[in-house]
């Protein structure tokens, strides 16, 4: 079990395959439940109408942490502030609070060291508040500690749920002082039919979502869950509130398989 303490809000609305005026609604049901984390990229396609969302909720910016990606494809000399610059008008904003590398160069096509120094340069320039890394493996966050310095990576964005716990990249970072945040922590629905979860959620008169964000925030990382139901978003906040046993932390521990869902061609050969 490790405490977070880092700059993001320990529990954010990912708003993936979330696509056309339904990423408005969502997002805007989001805030209104309670949120103040709102996760968007754009490879998402759907930037313009999450700043919609955003900016319907009559929220002051101040009060918002958002995050934003730079997908492989931009990574190239000189591509990262103009993606970023189409990022921002997208949202209808002048700066993000985390701007991401969303997947380390394909292939390693573009050199690290450049497209690291371009991300921290949108830092500097104010575009970004905090910058960050996804997807990173062990090699990757290395190299990546070795250019910015481990203070400079405000997350490794990785997937992270029970079947997948993803120890080897989980335990460097951790190591590092570098927080994670779990994408798919609900492994797309997969945790809803899992009999250890279930029974914990019955203990708790709690939701098995909620049990599965509350034992990733207790192993210490941030959690982007993702709904089409305002009313499942709304219940996914309670995780904060559910304190689990040790018991019940090991029984979840215990369900790690490995089962790995997102990968591709694009993908980093994973630790």
């Amino acid at each position: 079990m490790s405490a977070y303490s880092g700059v993001l809000p320990q529990i954010g609305y990912g708003t993936f395959q979330q696509r056309g005026d339904a990423a408005r609604a969502l997002t805007l049901a989001a805030l209104e439940a309670g949120y103040r984390h709102i996760d968007t990229a754009e490879g998402y396609e759907n930037e313009s109408e999450v700043g919609r969302g955003i900016a319907e909720s009559g929220l002051a910016r101040g009060e918002l942490f958002v995050t934003t990606k730079v997908k492989p494809e931009h990574l190239g000399p000189g591509q990262v502030r103009p993606a970023l610059t189409a990022s921002l008008e997208r949202l209808g904003m002048d700066h993000v609070d985390l701007c991401l590398v969303h997947w380390p160069s394909i292939g390693d096509e573009y050199e690290m060291s450049d497209y690291l120094a371009q991300m921290a340069a949108v830092k500097a320039a104010g575009l970004a508040r905090h910058i960050g890394v996804s997807n990173f493996t062990k090699r990757h966050i290395d190299r990546a500690v070795a250019l910015l310095g481990a203070g400079e990576i405000a997350t490794n964005q990785v997937e992270i749920h029970p079947f997948l716990q993803n120890r080897p990249i989980v335990d460097h970072c951790q190591a590092l002082g570098i927080p994670l945040t779990a994408y798919c922590p609900l492994a797309r629905g997969q945790v809803m039919e899992e009999p250890v979860l279930a029974g914990i959620a019955e203990a708790h008169g709690a939701t098995v979502a909620q049990v599965t964000l509350a034992f990733l925030m207790a192993e210490g990382h941030v959690v982007i869950p993702t709904s089409s139901n305002p009313g499942r978003i709304a219940s996914n906040l309670g995780a904060a509130d559910l304190t689990l046993t040790a018991e019940e932390l090991a029984a979840i521990r215990a369900l790690d398989a490995g089962h790995r869902l997102v990968n591709g061609a694009w993908a980093p050969d994973f630790d």
